[in-house]
């Protein structure tokens, strides 16, 4: 899997960029909320990426945080949620007011959100509400190591299987700032085999 790519940010034009990468140029999709982060093209660029293959398709999606990265990868669970509509979702509210109202119920902002009818968000809070941490749960998004370590860590063990809220209390007390994502993980699941 490719979990992010560095390069020169090539061409922009929403919702598809080109990031060349030692002489490779990947195509990336990525939301509104990461275009709106792109610097200038020809400046160098990170993006975390979520590689899809499908049957007719490898596609590739850039994301500027974690936090985008991870409601985009919980979306795709979301039963008649694909990448376009995950993708415009991430589009049209930032992943803490998602978070918000999915745990606040309000359906009249997630129905504001282009391409989601009420069916849909009824849906979305149904399936999100046991998927996500309550809103303000995160550790603050910053580009130190520790914060990426921890939220990389997060992301894998929610990839296992573990909730949200499992998650959360994994990493109640335990000294992220020292750690890398391995270590976290490492940690995180002797909590659990020891409880």
């Amino acid at each position: 899997m490719i979990g992010h790519l560095k390069g020169t940010l090539v061409s922009k034009q929403p919702p598809g960029l080109t990031l060349d990468v030692a002489g490779v140029g990947y195509e990336i999709e990525a939301p509104m909320s990461t275009f709106y982060r792109l610097p200038e093209t020809g400046e160098t660029l990170t993006l975390l990426t979520h590689f899809l293959v499908r049957d007719d398709a490898q596609l590739l999606y850039g994301f500027a945080t974690e936090a985008e990265r991870s409601l985009f990868r919980n979306l795709l669970k979301v039963s008649g949620v694909g990448a376009r509509i995950a993708l415009g979702i991430l589009s049209g509210i930032s992943a803490e007011g998602f978070r918000r109202s999915v745990f606040e119920r309000d359906l009249v902002t997630l129905t504001r959100i282009p391409g989601i009818g009420r069916k849909t968000a009824e849906r979305l809070i149904l399936e999100m509400t046991d998927r996500l941490e309550p809103p303000g749960t995160d550790a603050p998004e910053t580009a130190e190591g520790a914060t990426q370590a921890e939220g990389e860590a997060r992301s894998a063990l929610l990839a296992l299987g573990y909730r949200p809220a499992e998650v959360g209390r994994m990493f109640k007390h335990l000294d992220t700032s020292a750690m890398s994502s391995e270590q976290l993980i490492r940690e995180a699941l002797k909590r659990v085999h020891s409880s």
